[in-house]
């Protein structure tokens, strides 16, 4: 192996891959999608039927509030196992992969996939780590999701991260020459998720992405791109699945107790599988994450709204418009001489309180309409928010730390990583 990698806490991967199966069945998107719709996930079980799927290893957190959601937990592990005992998977050993990602626009996002070291990843606001969150992480979403992966034999990620790249310099030379790779799956996902290519990299092609993310973390680069050549780097921005990956800090923090760095090498849970993708890749768009409130009273919330902002009138205007829609109502709101940089910061700080004081429940949702949709419900409420300029990401990242959580999506719901590859956390 390149020696590189090591100074990369990214390395090329065992990587599980089903054989024998229907693709369109086995990948399913994102467990943490369409929460507030379980419509699309009753669709995608009646797609699926008996046919092994990655529905069958996964928890979509619309069920983490089942009454039988430690069954569900303890029936996924068992599949977990019974699909490694039934040669479900074939194994790609010391792999990187190129993934070709048609999305629901008709756009291809471009990622490779491999695994990072988790003792390179930080998600402490201010950290100085390789690999570090871009929003707030919500420290009470990790308890559930470590119990479906504590005991689990294998790892699904969703997680993307990004790399600052404008000379492109990584993963497209990789695209230009896909035409020589081996291919590894070619199908079209569920439920409108578009199509997927994968394709094996040769030793040489994983080389030379070694070689050309060690540069992007040299002095030259961190100064030319952002005029601080003595800068901690940030190689890997975690752009989507920051709680999974946080998740998987944690399991492995728990594993490692007692061991020593020698042992802690050996552990397979030190490693968590990612995609990662180019900030500057023409097809990655960042779409706000708007919020929906249930059980609120929308004329009470507006004018505690008003109480925090006193200068905030109803209206669009100079400094930060929000969209706002209940029943019977669509309009916005204008918080003009704002104390935080972004929309998002503005809102989350004064939902925050809001919700502690008062009561109800927030969601985060990706799409204006699916929002407008929710938010007019009686009893409910919608907040419809800017998107953030992807420029911004590493820049504000490096400068103030992390963004205020949910801040942007990297499109929609259905455009969302896949479950196809995986990987085992156990020995």
């Amino acid at each position: 192996m390149n020696e590189n990698f090591k100074k990369l806490g990214f390395y090329p991967a065992d990587i599980l891959l089903p054989k024998n199966c229907e693709m369109t069945k086995w990948a399913v998107v994102a467990c943490d999608q369409f929460t507030s719709e379980p419509e699309y996930w009753a669709s995608a079980e009646e797609l699926v039927g008996d046919a092994p799927s990655a529905l069958r290893l996964i928890l979509p957190e619309a069920r983490l509030k089942d009454e039988n959601v430690d069954e569900h937990i303890a029936a996924i592990n068992e599949n977990m196992q019974s699909y490694l005992d039934e040669g479900v998977f074939r194994c790609l050993e010391n792999t990187l992969l190129y993934v070709e990602r048609q999305q629901s626009d008709g756009r291809i996002r471009h990622g490779l996939v491999g695994m990072v070291d988790l003792e390179q990843y930080d998600f402490t606001p201010g950290s100085g780590a390789l690999i570090r969150a871009t929003e707030g992480t919500v420290l009470d979403r990790i308890p559930p999701r470590a119990r479906v992966r504590r005991n689990a034999a294998i790892e699904l990620p969703h997680v993307m991260l990004l790399i600052d790249d404008p000379d492109r310099t990584v993963i497209e030379p990789v695209t230009a020459a896909v035409e020589q790779m081996e291919s590894v799956y070619d199908f079209d996902l569920m439920l409108g998720g578009g199509h997927i290519r994968g394709y094996r990299l040769s030793d040489a092609q994983c080389d030379a992405v070694a070689e050309a993310l060690l540069g992007l973390t040299d002095r030259a680069a961190m100064e030319r791109k952002y005029g601080d050549g003595d800068a901690a780097p940030l190689l890997f921005a975690v752009g989507d699945g920051n709680h999974s990956l946080a998740t998987a800090k944690a399991c492995y923090e728990e594993k490692k107790q007692g061991l020593t760095e020698e042992e802690t090498r050996a552990l397979p849970a030190r490693y968590a599988l990612v995609e990662v993708v180019n900030n500057h890749d023409d097809a990655l768009q960042f779409e706000p994450i708007h919020r929906v409130l249930f059980g609120v009273e929308p004329q009470h919330l507006l004018a505690q709204l008003r109480k925090a902002y006193p200068n905030a009138y109803e209206g669009c205007g100079e400094g930060h418009t929000i969209g706002v829609v209940y029943e019977g109502y669509e309009g916005c709101i204008t918080v003009p001489d704002p104390a935080m940089q972004l929309a998002v910061g503005t809102l989350q700080s004064f939902l925050d309180g809001y919700l502690k004081t008062f009561g109800g429940e927030v969601d985060y949702i990706h799409g204006d309409d699916v929002t407008r949709q929710l938010g007019s419900r009686k009893g409910n409420m919608g907040f419809l928010l800017p998107a953030m300029g992807k420029e911004q990401l590493f820049k504000t990242v490096m400068a103030d730390g992390v963004l205020p959580r949910k801040t942007f999506s990297m499109g929609h719901a259905q455009d969302k990583r896949y479950y196809v590859e995986s990987r085992r956390i156990t020995k």
